[in-house]
């Protein structure tokens, strides 16, 4: 009887165990799926950010890779800063986000939609130079002030 009681207990542990291995794996996909994408905007916005500063010709290729970035982007966001995806991983988030959820995921919505009416806005230097930097930091500036921890 009490091998019995042993081996449940055994069993059950190892079943918490592994549960709780999945949930931290799971936790640290989702930090790694969003860092990833992140890093992916940051990317995008390189050159159009050089353009914007006068250090690298304009390139209206070049614009509309970061705007098509952003908007496929930004809707894949918000289900990877999940309740159980806070810790787990090596992430810059802060808990802003979860306390503030609706206003973190309307940004989103607010990039995207933003990156697609700037497609058709952002057509020459001009137009760029007027509206790049008011996209960047309407968007991603205002958002890392809030929910992202400082560099």
């Amino acid at each position: 009887m009490l091998a019995r009681i042993a081996l449940t207990v055994v069993v059950a542990t190892g079943a918490a165990v592994a549960l709780a291995s999945t949930s931290t794996a799971q936790n640290i996909d989702a930090i790694k799926a969003r860092k990833e994408i992140l890093k992916g905007f940051g990317a995008a916005a390189k050159d159009p950010g050089a353009m914007a500063k006068g250090d690298a010709p304009f390139d209206a290729a070049k614009v509309k890779a970061a705007l098509v970035a952003f908007q496929a982007g930004a809707p894949k966001l918000p289900p990877l800063f999940s309740q159980d995806a806070k810790t787990g991983g090596e992430t810059e988030a802060l808990s802003a986000i979860w306390d503030n959820k609706t206003d973190f995921e309307a940004r989103f919505v607010k990039l995207a939609s933003a990156a697609k009416a700037a497609e058709g806005t952002m057509t020459d230097e001009f137009a760029f130079m007027d509206a790049w930097p008011k996209l960047i930091s309407e968007n991603c500036s205002s958002c890392h002030k809030v929910y992202r921890k400082p560099k």
